[in-house]
């Protein structure tokens, strides 16, 4: 048979006291944890909103684009329209060293540029876009450029350059998009 000893008194209280030491840093410890899990989720929100709102200014100005195209394609017949004062988003380009159109935020605003007609939804302003009259392409200095079937008459391209401008879910995320388009008048 086994004898039982009785511990040496008062070495139960140190047992105690270390148990809630160990317990209380284990709580620390978890805590810490947590907090940590809850800034990284808020952040990783934070990415998956703010990734959100730059498709959605991506997508506006895209579409923005897209109708620019189709109204060059329907209602310019001539460069007459582009001026300096970019009446109706109707711009020609800016002088080398000077700043470019879209650049200005006036430009944005008003007649400077033109609001695309279709609702977008869920975007902090609809898109915009302006339509710049580059230069012309003629036969006789770019000869590469254009196709020998081409009569005399229609050897010159006009080219022109639209940038449209999208934003977000909220007005820092702005998206600006461009293409370049010829005509053949």
């Amino acid at each position: 048979m086994r004898r039982r000893t009785n511990p040496v008194p008062g070495s139960m209280g140190r047992q105690r006291g270390i148990a809630l030491f160990i317990s209380l840093i284990l709580l620390l410890v978890l805590t810490i944890a947590g907090v940590s899990a809850v800034q990284t989720t808020t952040l990783e929100e934070r990415m998956a909103r703010n990734s959100h709102d730059t498709l959605l200014a991506f997508q506006s100005a895209e579409a923005a684009l897209r109708q620019a195209e189709d109204w060059m394609r329907d209602n310019v017949t001539s460069v007459a329209p582009f001026d300096d004062t970019g009446a109706n988003g109707l711009w020609t380009a800016a002088e080398y060293g000077d700043d470019e159109r879209w650049d200005d935020a006036a430009v944005w605003n008003g007649t400077g540029s033109v609001a695309v007609p279709v609702d977008i939804p869920d975007v902090a302003s609809q898109p915009r876009y302006i339509i710049e009259w580059v230069a012309t392409v003629e036969r006789t200095n770019n000869p590469v450029q254009l196709q020998s079937s081409y009569t005399s008459v229609l050897d010159r391209i006009e080219v022109f350059r639209i940038t449209a401008r999208g934003v977000g879910g909220s007005a820092n995320a702005q998206v600006l998009l461009q293409s370049t388009y010829g005509m053949i008048f």
